[in-house]
């Protein structure tokens, strides 16, 4: 007989990142206090589940993230550096609408292949890791449930992977919050689906700012 297995791959919470940085791979950025409530929202969403194996990126606010569901569980993390951020050729600078990154000559280089991309790790390549991470954990969770706490796009490619969607997308459309969880079902080795949860949701910038402005 077969063994249903899931593996839950989480976004971490929100980032202490008052410059807007993409920080990337950079050491040193922590979750905010709100994203420490996400992180406790996702653990509490998670906590009834039966998760056997508890997965972290090396990067800090991974880590921080994956600390109240290790609470709860009473579970070690183990650190895998196959779920880390994506590498960025922007990493320490502030790319956001305005920063004039995209418009300045000397960065276009860096944009002349969005297919693979050319401004990072090709897509591919976090495919492999991520889908090889993935089958360590539903192996060690055989029967059961894995966590892997990574980062967003790393998680978008590997859903997108399993899928078999093209990898070439708007990253304003990826499905992936703050503290979700993109939850892949297996049927022994075999992949059958995906489900998404968002148990940070009230909790996203947006909403907090609606909260603090008397809105809904």
């Amino acid at each position: 007989m077969s063994e249903r297995t899931i593996v839950h791959l989480m976004r971490h919470g929100e980032v202490d990142n008052p410059e807007g940085v993409l920080y990337g791979r950079l050491p040193s950025y922590f979750l905010s206090d709100l994203g420490h409530q996400m992180a406790v929202a996702a653990a509490d969403y998670l906590s009834k589940n039966e998760i056997v194996h508890l997965v972290s990126s090396p990067l800090e606010r991974a880590q921080q993230t994956a600390e109240p569901l290790a609470s709860l569980l009473e579970a070690d993390v183990v650190t895998d550096e196959r779920v880390i951020e994506a590498d960025n050729l922007f990493e320490g600078r502030t790319v956001g609408v305005g920063s004039g990154a995209f418009t300045n000559p000397r960065n276009w280089w860096m944009l002349r292949n969005p297919f693979r991309p050319s401004w990072g790790e090709p897509y591919k390549e976090i495919a492999g890791r991520m889908q090889a991470a993935v089958a360590d954990a539903r192996d060690a969770a055989r029967g059961h449930e894995a966590v892997i706490v990574s980062h967003q796009l790393p998680v978008w490619i590997a859903r997108q992977a399993y899928e078999k969607n093209s990898f070439v997308h708007d990253p304003r459309k990826r499905q992936c919050t703050l503290a979700s969880i993109t939850s892949l079902t297996f049927d022994g080795d075999q992949y059958v689906g995906f489900t998404y949860a968002e148990p940070a949701a009230h909790l996203l910038p947006v909403e907090v700012d609606k909260k603090f402005s008397g809105g809904a």
